[in-house]
Order: C-alpha cells, then structure tokens, then sequence
C-alpha cells in the first residue's frame, strides 16, 4: 500500500467512526440555529473537494516512502488528539454548534491545551495530507478546511461566552484556543 493510499484510509476510517460516534452525545438544548452555522460548513465541504478531489495538475514534490508514511502517522496524531478530546467531552460533544443540559466548560484532558482540540487535529491531519498529496489544489483545500474550523471556534467562542458567561471567558483568557503552547 502506498503512503497516499494508507492516508485515505486513515480518512475514511476516522470519518466513519466519527459520524458513528454521534450516537454518544446528548441532544442539543439551544444552538445559534443553521444560518449562523452556514458559513464553517461550506467552508470545510469546499476544502475537503479541494483536498481530496483529483485534479490534473503537477505535484509540487514526491516524498521518500518513509516521509510519506510519516504524513501518515502526522495525520493519525491529529485524529489521536482530536478522538482523545471527543471521548473527553463525552455527551457534550456535538456535530454544531450548541449547548447541552447541564453544559459545563470542559478544561481538563486536551481541553487544557487547547479550547478546540477537535479542530486543532483534524487540522493537523489536514496539513500531513496537504503536505503528502503536495498540489496547489490539496494546499488551498488545507487552507480553506482550516479558515472553517476557525469559523467554527470563533462562533462556538461567542455563543459559549453568551451560555456560560464568565466561566467560559476566564477559561478562554487561559487557555489557547487552537495552537499549544501559545
């Protein structure tokens, strides 16, 4: 198997274990509603086409088949971290952006590196792929995924504010909100 082929695996694999998973959590009590939610989502779907989607254009470069397997456990790092912090938040994870009964903020585990765990592997797992498929189309897809999940942390962030209040904001003051130790 190739290094490209064991990443779309690695893809197909999360992606359906993921939207199983959804049976997990607990039923939204409020949410910003779907007009809110639009834009992330268009977002991630044209940068997951950008990414995935197979276009006739030059590769930038091709990687040593032990490089290319490293974008491979890069991106199953990310999607490590981003299951570490959805089994975390256990039946407060949701698929949008809500708040559930008896919501709480959640800092502990990978919550106490990052606000969005979530966001920040997949993002990695979207850089490795960018990085191992090596195109302008898989580099823009990157680009466009990750202006996503910021949209989707930033609108998250205000209505967690507006839901929490106080108890949210102090925890945004301390903690980053995508990048580690920044």
């Amino acid at each position: 198997m190739s290094p490209l082929r064991g990443m779309i695996v690695l893809w197909v694999v999360w992606f359906v274990t993921w939207w199983a998973a959804a049976a997990w959590s607990d039923r939204a009590v409020k949410s910003p509603g779907a007009g809110p939610q639009l834009l992330y989502t268009l977002l991630t779907i044209a940068g997951g086409v950008l990414l995935f989607g197979v276009f006739p254009v030059e590769r930038w470069w091709r990687l040593p088949p032990a490089a290319g397997w490293g974008t491979v456990v890069l991106a199953g790092a990310g999607f490590a971290f981003a299951w570490w912090a959805r089994i975390h938040l256990g039946r407060f994870w949701a698929r949008s952006v809500s708040r559930k009964a008896d919501h709480r903020v959640v800092d502990t585990g990978p919550y106490a590196l990052v606000r969005h765990p979530i966001y920040t592997g997949i993002i990695l797992a979207t850089i490795a792929t960018a990085a191992l498929k090596a195109t302008a189309f898989a580099w823009a897809g990157m680009l466009v995924m990750t202006l996503g999940w910021y949209v989707k942390a930033r609108l998250e962030e205000r209505f967690l504010k507006g839901e929490l209040g106080n108890a949210y904001a102090a925890y945004a003051a301390r903690v980053p909100m995508l990048v580690p130790f920044i």
